[in-house]
């Protein structure tokens, strides 16, 4: 065998070799542009809409995706699968994120933003970190003088809603200049409230956001920054929530409750009361159900339920004149334990979100992704075992064209980014 060709064989082994370990999970520095493009799999989807949108808005003029990633952000990094490759994981990045509490993307400035620190009181304030998804580098970190948690963004990538978190008894919610994180302004909902989850409607004109610690959902308008209005009374303090895009209703978790709650968003007004059937969670569990999905469709819900390791699927096609009817029990990995590593707020509650065409439901804290089709699970993403924010991405070849935010809301009538 002459010189040349030995050569030649060693260079195709070594590249498989590398390859190989790719496969495996190794670390990997590359764009999610640089993976296959594959075919947009809306068509065969049960629980999507029909072709294209980025979050927030109805008409983009952005090319049609062709790759789905689904970001995960445990603390101190961010992991990243391919949603068309069996969820392969294609990168894992190393960042300086400890106790992440929230993550929001704009596909409009190819930016994300990751909030992490303390959520006010005696877990301190916080930072947020703004990420270039296109350069895979991070672009600046800013500090502030309060909590952060669970921040909302504008549809236009230009004004992020910021929390100051569970902790912080001030119902504040500060207004940030996406560009550099500077502080804008604030909202505030009623003294005392711990504001926590926040999230900006579809088209960009409201702000919701809700505190553990009161019993009621609330509504700002995005222009004027003016609560107007407050949706209760509920069950108990507010947790995880999803809208529907016509925001009629408004589909709420609430501390110390098993099931979720349905309101009018119209009205203010609680329309349906709905426990978890068959199942109880002891009086310890201050958040049994810490997780709520509805599907982009609007006719599903997803539930939480993390004393029992399960997922509830309710039908809602008859809402608003009839009550959610439960129609599956989906058993998850035991949620047990706590999050790893993780400074406080580290009990596997867990959380819910549906891809972006309906055919998976993320299942936060225990690890996988569901198949809505077969109920069954699909897929296994370790980065989920250990963290409750995450969120999807999707691309055409090398530009962010959609991404949607921690929660489950319903696109409805809207096409498929």
């Amino acid at each position: 065998m002459n010189k040349t060709r030995l050569a030649i064989i060693l260079l195709v082994v070594s590249i498989a070799i590398f390859l190989t370990s790719l496969g495996a999970g190794a670390m990997a520095y590359f764009s999610p542009s640089a993976q296959p493009q594959t075919n947009n799999a809306a068509s065969s989807n049960p629980n999507g809409s029909t072709n294209a949108t980025t979050a927030g808005s109805t008409s983009t003029g952005l090319p049609k995706a062709n790759k789905h990633y689904e970001y995960v952000f445990p603390d101190g990094g961010m992991w990243v699968y391919d949603i068309d490759h069996g969820h392969r994981l294609v990168k894992q990045i190393p960042l300086s994120t400890v106790s992440v509490r929230g993550v929001v993307a704009a596909p409009s400035t190819g930016m994300l933003y990751i909030s992490y620190g303390g959520n006010g009181g005696t877990h301190g304030n916080g930072i947020m970190m703004a990420y270039n998804l296109k350069t895979d580098k991070v672009a600046w970190t800013k500090k502030y003088n309060f909590g952060v948690d669970s921040q909302g963004i504008s549809p236009d990538g230009k004004t992020i809603y910021m929390p100051d978190g569970s902790q912080s008894y001030d119902g504040d919610v500060y207004i940030l200049n996406a560009a550099d994180g500077a502080v804008k302004g604030k909202m505030n909902t009623v003294p005392g409230a711990s504001t926590h989850n926040t999230f900006v409607n579809l088209q960009g004109t409201h702000v919701y956001t809700g505190a553990n610690n009161n019993n009621f959902l609330f509504e700002f308008d995005a222009a004027t920054h003016k609560l107007i209005k407050k949706i209760g009374p509920l069950q108990a303090g507010v947790r995880p929530y999803a809208i529907n895009r016509a925001e009629t209703l408004a589909f709420t978790n609430a501390s110390n409750f098993l099931g979720f709650e349905v309101s009018d968003i119209t009205t203010g007004k609680l329309l349906y009361h709905v426990p978890i059937k068959g199942f109880t969670a002891p009086a310890t569990a201050t958040a049994p159900s810490h997780g709520i999905s509805l599907s982009p469709n609007e006719k599903e819900v997803y539930v939480m339920d993390s004393p029992n390791s399960y997922v509830h699927v309710f039908d809602v096609t008859g809402l608003p004149a009839k009550p959610p009817v439960q129609v599956a029990d989906i058993a998850v990995p035991a949620m047990t334990g706590v999050e790893t590593p993780c400074p406080y707020d580290c009990q596997r509650e867990g959380w819910l979100e549906h891809s972006r065409d309906g055919r998976y439901v993320y299942v936060g804290d225990a690890g996988v992704a569901i198949d809505t089709t077969t109920r069954k699970i699909a897929a296994r993403l370790p980065a989920l075992m250990n963290g409750r924010k995450f969120l999807e991405v999707d691309w055409s070849d090398d530009t962010p064209v959609f991404a949607d935010g921690r929660h489950g809301v319903g696109y409805a009538g809207l096409p498929l980014p």
